[in-house]
C-alpha cells in the first residue's frame, strides 16, 4: 500500500491569527463556490486548519480524532462546510489518516496532479473552497478500489441522528408555515 507520507513540516509552526473574525463562508447548505483571498482565510481559520487547508500541510499520522472514529454520519470540509464523505465509506487502511473509498458526490472533490516531495500522487481538494484535504490512491477496497487519505483536521462531522433531527425540524417548520 502506498503511504500518505508525512512530508511537510509547515504544520508545526504556529500561526498568528485574528481569531475574533468568524468564518463567514462556512455553510452546510450553500453549495456556491468560495473564492476569497489568502489573507481572509488566514484571519478566519484556526492555525492548524489554515496550515493544512491553505498551505497544503499534512497532520502527523495517527493524531486525528477521526482515525479510529466509528460514528455514523457525514464528514464535511472544516473550512467551508461542504459535504465530503459518508461514514459508511470510511475504512481502516492502516496509513495513519482517516480513509474513505468514495466521496459523497463527484463534485465534492477536485483532483490535482501532485509531483511534490519526489512522489507522484493525486491531491484532493474540497470542491467548494479548494482547500487541501489530502491525497487519493488506487489501493483501496471495493467497490471503487480508491483510498482517499484525508487530514482529519480539515474534517467536521455530524452524526446521522443529529442531521435527521435537523431535517425533521425543518420539515415541521415548513408544514407549520403552510397551515398559516
Amino acid at each position: 500500500m502506498q503511504q500518505c507520507s508525512y512530508s511537510q513540516s509547515n504544520t508545526t509552526k504556529k500561526q498568528n491569527m485574528d481569531t475574533s473574525k468568524k468564518n463567514t463562508v462556512y455553510s452546510r447548505t450553500d453549495s456556491s463556490k468560495v473564492t476569497i483571498s489568502d489573507d481572509e482565510w488566514r484571519k478566519m481559520l484556526p492555525g492548524d486548519v489554515y496550515a493544512i487547508a491553505r498551505e497544503k500541510g499534512t497532520e502527523r499520522p495517527w493524531t486525528s480524532k477521526f482515525e479510529d472514529f466509528k460514528e455514523v454520519g457525514t464528514y464535511y470540509c472544516a473550512v467551508c462546510g461542504n459535504a465530503l464523505f459518508k461514514s459508511d465509506t470510511k475504512f481502516e487502511s492502516g496509513c495513519g489518516w482517516p480513509s474513505f473509498y468514495q466521496p459523497i458526490t463527484k463534485g465534492s472533490i477536485i483532483y490535482i496532479a501532485d509531483n511534490s516531495h519526489g512522489m507522484t500522487r493525486t491531491e484532493v481538494e474540497c470542491g467548494r473552497c479548494k482547500s487541501h484535504l489530502g491525497h487519493v490512491f488506487d489501493d483501496g477496497p471495493p467497490p471503487t478500489g480508491l483510498r482517499y487519505c484525508i487530514n482529519g483536521v480539515v474534517l467536521d462531522f455530524e452524526k446521522a441522528k443529529a442531521a435527521e433531527k435537523k431535517y425533521n425540524e425543518g420539515e415541521k417548520d415548513k408544514e407549520g408555515k403552510k397551515g398559516e
